[in-house]
């Protein structure tokens, strides 16, 4: 994976912003970690008046860096991909410093409470967006319009957004620029986060700006890998299943083997994920009637044979 060609200095003199494209631009918060590769990109779109995506974490030198960097110019839109801390916290002090609006499809977990899914705590529980959005909403700014492109999976309220005049999908976490996206349950959902991978291959997009890492572009082969990625992920649960294995705890580090062990509980939310997907369909059965992490799981006789 080719390396992030911005580095960033945190004395603030030198606070800068990196130029992608003529409308795209990029500020990296400091925020390096196992989730979040070399940290939160907060991406700015057009000039003069601009709009925000995923102002980031509660970093006071990325929100310092954020204020210098467009001290000379207007803010009227920050868009929300979702509500994990790496994302939306900026937001709080930078909205009232910008006078902006924030757009997002609703609060942490909004698209499962609206299903009647209780959710847990973990996310950005404090942010409520200003203006609500839904799939094929369009929001204009001067210079500049952006498509919003609902993409539930990571989380029940992930947001893509689509810049239109250069044909670029800023992806947030449902696609990821260095590694595959976590799905953690309850919030996130396999078969919704494989739904929406197949709703970009039906789109025209011809570059992804994701929040961390690089820039995709050959964004169709890119999102069939990652669907292909899922499915070999499943394969590798049935073949646990088939081999006498029968809980996640004790699939993770046959599946994982190459990854460090201080991502497995990441790890074995994905698993679960995609064990909640294998129920649903039929494959796989669980020994209880609501299935958890700690569920023992169990071919069924249709997959057995």
């Amino acid at each position: 994976m080719p390396k992030i060609p911005f580095t960033y200095k945190y004395d603030f003199q030198y606070a800068r912003i990196e130029t992608l494209t003529p409308m795209i631009r990029r500020v990296t918060a400091r925020n390096p970690s196992g989730f979040s590769f070399h940290g939160t990109g907060t991406y700015i779109i057009g000039h003069g008046n601009v709009a925000v995506i995923d102002p980031g974490p509660n970093l006071p030198e990325h929100i310092d860096a954020l204020k210098q960097a467009l001290a000379q110019e207007t803010v009227s839109h920050i868009l929300i991909t979702h509500t994990h801390e790496d994302h939306s916290p900026a937001s709080h002090e930078l909205k009232p410093f910008w006078g902006a609006k924030t757009y997002g499809y609703g609060p942490h977990g909004a698209g499962k409470i609206a299903e009647g899914v209780s959710i847990e705590a973990g996310g950005d529980m404090d942010f409520v967006p200003d203006i609500e959005i839904r799939h094929g909403d369009m929001i204009k700014g001067d210079g500049w319009e952006v498509e919003c492109v609902y993409t539930p999976g990571h989380t029940s309220n992930h947001m893509c957004f689509a810049l239109p005049s250069e044909k670029a999908l800023f992806t947030g976490d449902h696609v990821m620029g260095w590694s595959t996206t976590v799905i953690g349950p309850p919030d996130g959902d396999m078969t919704q986060y494989m739904d929406s991978l197949k709703l970009l291959l039906e789109r025209n997009d011809e570059v992804y700006w994701p929040t961390h890492g690089t820039s995709i572009k050959d964004v169709k082969n890119f999102v069939q890998a990652y669907i292909d990625h899922r499915i070999d992920r499943e394969n590798q649960i049935l073949r646990c299943l088939d081999e006498g294995v029968h809980v996640i705890a004790e699939m993770v580090p046959i599946m994982y083997a190459e990854t460090d062990k201080s991502l497995y509980g990441a790890a074995g939310s994905s698993v679960f994920a995609a064990m909640q997907r294998l129920v649903s369909i039929g494959t796989v059965r669980c020994s209880e009637p609501t299935p958890s992490k700690m569920s023992a799981f169990h071919l069924t006789k249709t997959a057995a044979n």
